[in-house]
């Protein structure tokens, strides 16, 4: 059935870093309507689609009244009348403007589109994309905060579990928050705890990375479980944010592309590594190609800065074997649609597919539906202690119990 897109209207709502961001409100004629949040990232690859900002002395330079004004103003009238279930109609659109009204003004659009679309045939946005998905993605929790997202205490930026052994999305949540909780009884033990990070680890009270990641092995086996066996750790590097022109800088050490990626190797040979996402900086092709013959073996590497959720950039580097799995995330390329088609790039590459929230999130559960509904292999959305993050967790837990409960996609 048609139903046109009928009223856009926006909005300036707070993110979780207590900064402002757009949402976008679609009105269909039928009366249906659904919104977008548009996230933020703090560890961003230059590649990304743009945000717009205000600028100026408001909030840091970081309101969004001018991405609000553009949404009603310019995106309301060019997508007004089109079919609502046309989201790569309306997303050509969105993407041509895009320089012009902000990524952020196109993630909010496009993805109120899709609730929107949903809305209109009564279901939810994840069976807009597969009304029949064959599993859960499974997830993949922030338990240390690292890098920009803890005012970089660690040059890794996070430090993360992925369950293995359970079976159900529900049960694996649980084994989570069991080592959540006990690797912070473990920091208790050391000492005054510090709080969280930006996206609900802990606050990364280590004197480096080899501390945390004994630190996640010791609050493994303190909740029961077995390190590689039951629980795996996930490591995203974020190796841009230290990169240079002469190699990587961390602490006080410096190192060639070859030494960095051989360090490394001998964490991933000497810790139960089972994902390692931007392990070379977003310009360092035979970094990540290095990566992945070396590390390959032992842990999958993921591209994030170094894709941007770009097909093109995704088939290129599964050519030249510079990646074993794309980071998804709809604001790096400002569409539902552009990032639906980094996916499909993906698959038809055999590369592995991680949904992913942001570090400045909302309540907005997006990441869950479109997670689900294209299938993917991990969803990455932050710890248990922050209701931006629990409000994805608790999402994808409704979502599994719609569908009469679903295997979780098999572990890498």
């Amino acid at each position: 059935m048609t139903d046109t897109i009928a009223a856009v209207c926006a909005r300036r709502v707070w993110d979780s870093r207590g900064l402002p961001t757009i949402e976008v409100e679609v009105r269909t004629s039928s009366g249906a309507r659904g919104q977008g949040i548009a996230p933020a990232g703090a560890s961003t690859g230059r590649r990304e689609a743009r945000e717009l900002r205000d600028g100026g002395d408001r909030l840091g330079g970081c309101d969004v009244i001018r991405a609000v004004e553009l949404a009603i103003s310019v995106v309301g009238p060019r997508i007004t009348g089109i079919d609502v279930h046309d989201q790569e109609a309306v997303d050509a659109i969105l993407a041509r403007m895009g320089p012009e009204v902000g990524g952020n003004t196109t993630t909010a659009a496009s993805l109120a589109v899709l609730h929107a679309a949903g809305a209109s045939r009564g279901i939810p946005a994840w069976a807009v994309l597969d009304a029949a998905p064959r599993w859960m993605p499974r997830p993949q929790i922030q338990i240390i905060g690292g890098g920009a997202h803890a005012a970089h205490r660690t040059a890794v930026q996070d430090f993360m579990v992925l369950p293995l052994s359970p079976t159900r999305i529900a049960d694996a949540f649980f084994e989570v928050a069991e080592v959540y909780r006990a690797v912070g009884a473990v920091l208790a033990e050391r000492g005054p705890r510090r709080g969280v990070a930006d996206e609900g680890g802990h606050w990364p009270e280590v004197t480096g990375t080899e501390d945390a990641l004994d630190l996640l092995v010791a609050g493994i086996e303190r909740a029961g479980l077995v390190p590689g066996v039951d629980m795996a750790i996930s490591l995203d590097i974020a190796a841009t944010q230290f990169a240079s022109a002469d190699g990587y800088g961390v602490g006080d050490r410096s190192y060639d592309t070859a030494d960095w990626i051989a360090e490394l190797d001998r964490l991933c040979r000497a810790y139960p590594i089972s994902t390692i996402e931007d392990p070379a900086g977003e310009d360092d092709a035979r970094g990540m190609r290095r990566a992945v013959a070396t590390l390959g073996d032992t842990a999958v590497v993921v591209g994030d800065d170094y894709l941007v959720t770009d097909a093109d950039r995704i088939e290129a580097a599964a050519r030249d074997e510079a990646v074993q799995a794309a980071l998804i995330k709809v604001n790096q390329v400002g569409t539902v649609t552009g990032a639906a088609r980094a996916v499909a790039a993906a698959r038809a590459n055999d590369l592995s597919v991680i949904v992913s929230a942001r570090s400045g999130e909302t309540e907005d559960v997006s990441v869950a539906h479109l997670a689900t509904g294209w299938g993917a292999d991990i969803v990455k959305v932050g710890s248990i202690t922050r209701g931006e993050r629990t409000a994805k967790w608790n999402e994808l837990i409704r979502i599994d119990e719609a569908l009469g409960g679903l295997p979780l996609a098999p572990a890498p």
